[in-house]
């Protein structure tokens, strides 16, 4: 309701006004206790029990400010970040841009956070909450835009922040970093992956984080296959299916489409939806994929989960709707589940596939 009265102030705001006022007024809100979530939504991962598959992506709070609030109106889990190991402004505003008629979000930020240090105080600070609030927490990680070494900061980010994450998601596939994707290419991705490993293994022998990987919706068909080879050889534990897109569809509104930046929203959907099918088929179910981009209603998620995702994320949505679009997601994916005769929601994960792959057979 608060977001309902709020929100035609902060649209005439310009985004990122907008989301710096969203954010100071989440920290004003008191730890509010999370109602149980429905146990047919509950799964278990990386033995990390998430209440359910719904989760915040990283981006809306860069520099982990917000993760009690957030998972106290009814995420399963929040991502934080990106984070770098330096400071960093990122590029010059106006960089974030909005389009209501196409529920969609175009943005050019280029990693702006105020550093690991700021981050882990943050990070342990929410950790200091008793009781923890329910949920599990990642912490996405980046290079600074003018590291020449992207090893260096990734391994430093792992060294400083692994032990206290649920979960590490490495982000190679921004695109508003110069030089950021090509290290989705696979020798680049191996080599920096085997390195990263070897830095977990150092910094968290006792509670290893689960390592993930979020790859951009803009890779053609080969690319996508060397991705899936060179995860599956390199023993890295997830997959975030996908980022922004530089793609611009025919049906985006104008001047909105002409905006520099990665795309997000509702546009994505049917690409990200694509790419994570794909990576499922391609990986042939082994390693867990978290399904983002396009996610604006209960279907969209169920959608994602048929698909092959485990988990699934949202944000642009977000700004369009708040936060009362996550109790309407929880509920669909309730009502789905059950019409699909499944009494849980792993049940559900690549069962696109699975009928798929018995109607094939019966034939």
């Amino acid at each position: 309701m608060l977001f309902e009265l709020a929100r035609p102030l902060l649209h005439r705001l310009d985004p990122e006004t907008a989301h710096h006022l969203t954010l100071k007024g989440l920290k004003a809100l008191p730890v509010c206790k999370t109602d149980r979530d429905d146990p047919a939504l509950a799964l278990t991962l990386w033995n990390r029990t998430f209440p359910n598959p719904v989760g915040l992506a990283a981006g809306f709070d860069k520099n982990a400010e917000v993760m009690a609030p957030m998972l106290g109106f009814g995420f399963g889990f929040v991502e934080a970040g990106t984070v770098t190991p330096k400071a960093q402004d990122g590029n010059p505003r106006p960089r974030v841009f909005r389009s209501a008629a196409d529920q969609a979000v175009i943005n050019r930020m280029g990693f702006p956070n105020r550093g690991v240090e700021a981050f882990r105080h943050n990070f342990e600070k929410f950790l200091s909450i008793k009781p923890r609030p329910l949920g599990v927490v990642g912490i996405n990680i980046g290079m600074n835009k003018d590291q020449t070494d992207p090893a260096r900061d990734y391994c430093a980010l792992v060294r400083q922040l692994g032990p206290f994450a649920d979960y590490l998601t490495v982000n190679i596939s921004s695109p508003n970093t110069p030089g950021l994707r090509d290290l989705q290419q696979k020798d680049n991705l191996l080599a920096l992956l085997t390195q990263i490993l070897e830095e977990r293994a150092r910094s968290c022998a006792q509670d290893m984080p689960p390592l993930l990987v979020k790859l951009a919706p803009d890779l053609n068909e080969e690319q996508r296959t060397d991705i899936a080879a060179a995860a599956l050889q390199s023993g890295i534990d997830g997959l975030i299916l996908t980022n922004t897109t530089l793609a611009r569809p025919e049906s985006l509104a104008q001047p909105f489409a002409g905006e520099r930046g990665g795309l997000s929203g509702q546009p994505l959907r049917e690409t990200s939806l694509a790419v994570l099918r794909h990576f499922y088929q391609l990986t042939n179910g082994k390693i867990p994929l978290i399904g983002v981009g396009g996610i604006t209603c209960g279907n969209d998620a169920y959608d994602k989960i048929r698909a092959g995702a485990s988990l699934v994320q949202l944000y642009s949505a977000l700004v369009f709707q708040g936060p009362a679009m996550i109790k309407e997601i929880k509920q669909t994916l309730i009502s789905r589940l059950q019409a699909d005769g499944f009494t849980r929601i792993d049940e559900a994960v690549g069962a696109d596939h699975h009928n798929s792959a018995i109607k094939k057979h019966a034939s």
